[in-house]
């Protein structure tokens, strides 16, 4: 099932922007000596950073997407180089270059989609084995057989298809296709950086075979730049794991941490929790508990008046309001409240849970399924004198908390107020 909801254009931003660099360092045409030396050797020091990185995280799968696009490089640079040195192209060329073109795609699309799911160690030799049970195969076949090898591989199959635009051999493009769509299905079945990075990195190499013999240094630099792709994306989901909290999707309480630390003079903090969530997980499943969580943090993440919600911990929250005083937020802390109180969540059948969007809208407010609803307290603290750290502000709104919680729940309290904002959810 896709997830349409969970696509984010930040996945795409970084890959896109060393792309256009990339597109747009291949047309320079007069390079300096520096800039001409980088690119010599800017592949290799790629591969080694970026696969030192892939492997200290043990990140088998990015690891095999540089490597097969390292070694694409290196066949290429060969010719490249005897090209420039010699002014024509090598004898094996043609051969070279075409299996490259049909080769790299399939690779990529296969490594891009094989998820790590059995022992690192295994994963790694079959990995290793296909990419040189593959190499294998077609270094035999150029080296036996490079005359009918070539004629197989540049022959138009299907005439009707063929356009004059084409630059590579015709078979490269279904496999192109095939790659892409996979890459896309994967992508829309599980939104994450590295499998964004892995379609913009497809594109890149399409872009960049037509252009080897074309533009110089487009080899060198566009594969650095999909190689650095693969890398950005290791580093960009190491951070949603570090500071991202999965089941939310909120920052979790490292970045809650970060963002305390850049606090101004005036700022309030407040603590929410989720009223009888034991409970609730107890009578509904974990499940159901993991929604209403969901369900919190998507309300959480829309309150109004410049506060920024995180996942403090457990069925915990906390909001930040930065230049905010308490009677600035108060009526912002109090609507949010409502909105949870007042939406009601439909329990149904798992098997007979509604296929799309469109039918869950559909069914919501029939009979069919049941009707719970969840509240929660808030707790309110601002920077006063007496504690002028974030960590004290953040405890007097723990103890905010407590005294809505001893309140009746459904409510928000001000530290150092006796009198309660907001109303008490009766059953």
């Amino acid at each position: 099932m896709f997830r349409l909801s969970a696509v984010r254009l930040s996945h795409f931003l970084p890959s896109l922007f060393l792309l256009l660099c990339g597109l747009a360092a291949a047309y320079v045409r007069d390079l300096s000596v520096f800039f001409t030396s980088l690119f010599n050797v800017l592949p290799t020091l790629v591969l080694l950073l970026g696969g030192a990185y892939c492997a200290v995280y043990r990140r088998q799968r990015e690891l095999f997407l540089m490597v097969t696009v390292y070694i694409a490089y290196f066949l290429l640079d060969t010719q490249t180089d005897f090209y420039r040195d010699n002014g024509r192209v090598r004898e094996d060329a043609a051969v070279v270059f075409h299996l490259v073109c049909l080769l790299l795609p399939m690779l990529f699309g296969l490594f891009g989609a094989w998820q790590e799911r059995t022992h690192l160690f295994q994963d790694m030799v079959a990995r290793f084995a296909v990419l040189l049970a593959v190499g294998s195969v077609a270094l035999g076949l150029e080296q036996s057989f490079p005359q009918p090898l070539l004629a197989w591989l540049a022959e138009i199959r299907w005439p009707s298809l063929h356009g004059q635009w084409m630059s590579l051999i015709q078979m490269a493009y279904p496999v192109f296709l095939i790659a892409f769509g996979l890459l896309v299905v994967q992508y829309l079945r599980q939104p994450r950086p590295l499998h964004a990075t892995q379609v913009i990195g497809l594109l890149g190499i399409f872009w960049m075979l037509p252009k080897t013999f074309i533009l110089p240094f487009t080899l060198n630099i566009m594969c650095s730049q999909v190689m650095l792709m693969i890398a950005a994306a290791v580093s960009h989901e190491a951070y949603q794991m570090a500071f991202r909290d999965e089941l939310t999707g909120l920052p979790g309480r490292r970045a809650l941490n970060e963002r305390m630390q850049r606090l101004g003079r005036t700022y309030v903090l407040a603590m929410t929790d989720v009223d009888h969530f034991k409970k609730f997980n107890d009578t509904h499943g974990h499940d159901v508990g993991d929604q209403v969580l969901r369900l919190v943090a998507s309300k959480l993440s829309k309150v109004t008046g410049g506060g920024r919600a995180y996942r403090y911990g457990g069925e915990e929250f906390c909001l930040v309001f930065a230049g905010k005083s308490i009677e600035e937020c108060m009526p912002h802390l109090e609507a949010v409240r409502e909105v949870i109180a007042n939406y009601n969540i439909l329990l149904r059948n798992p098997d007979n849970r509604p296929q799309d969007d469109t039918q869950g809208r559909q069914r919501r407010g029939s009979a069919a399924a049941t009707s719970v609803s969840v509240t929660i307290s808030i707790g309110v603290a601002e920077r006063q004198m007496e504690h002028r750290t974030p960590d004290e502000v953040l405890k007097s709104a723990d103890q905010a908390l407590y005294s809505a919680k001893g309140a009746g729940r459904n409510c928000v309290v001000a530290y150092g107020l006796e009198n309660k904002r907001g109303a008490v959810r009766t059953a």
